[in-house]
């Protein structure tokens, strides 16, 4: 009887030690949407948002979605967070701006910040597919 009891007691140890390591070595692949850039105050705390996590998860997989009103984040003219905004870039983070956004408002590529903008033909489309495929969707801003 004891070491049926001590073959299940190290049976869970190995388990639960098994489990801490896995959790820790996860990889994190997070997919932000971003679509109220017309106020200052969400643009402020959605790129300290990013700061904070990716200082949090170095390691981890990070794409930003920005359609509607979230696009004028990465404008060229928005200097507000360009700085903060190529730091987050140089860290890995990806930004992408939606194609069918750009069509309905009548706006060209070329109002965007070109070192760190990439494009996707749909947004949500984007955020679905890459749901899809196991990554964490998180709105950004509040």
């Amino acid at each position: 009887m004891k070491h049926i009891k001590l073959i299940l007691f190290t049976s869970f140890l190995l388990l639960a030690i098994n489990s801490t390591i896995s959790a820790q070595g996860r990889e994190h692949k997070v997919i932000f949407q971003f679509t109220n850039a017309i106020d200052t105050n969400q643009e402020k705390a959605f790129v300290k948002q990013l700061e904070n996590l990716s200082d949090y998860w170095p390691d981890a997989s990070f794409e930003v979605v920005l359609y509607n009103q979230g696009i004028e984040l990465v404008m060229s003219k928005n200097q507000l967070f360009l700085s903060r905004l190529n730091a987050l870039h140089q860290k890995g983070i990806q930004f992408k701006v939606c194609e069918n956004t750009l069509i309905n408002r009548k706006i060209s590529k070329d109002v965007f910040i070109p070192e760190i903008v990439e494009y996707v033909k749909a947004g949500i489309a984007e955020i679905v597919e890459k749901q899809e495929q196991g990554w964490i969707y998180i709105k950004g801003g509040f």
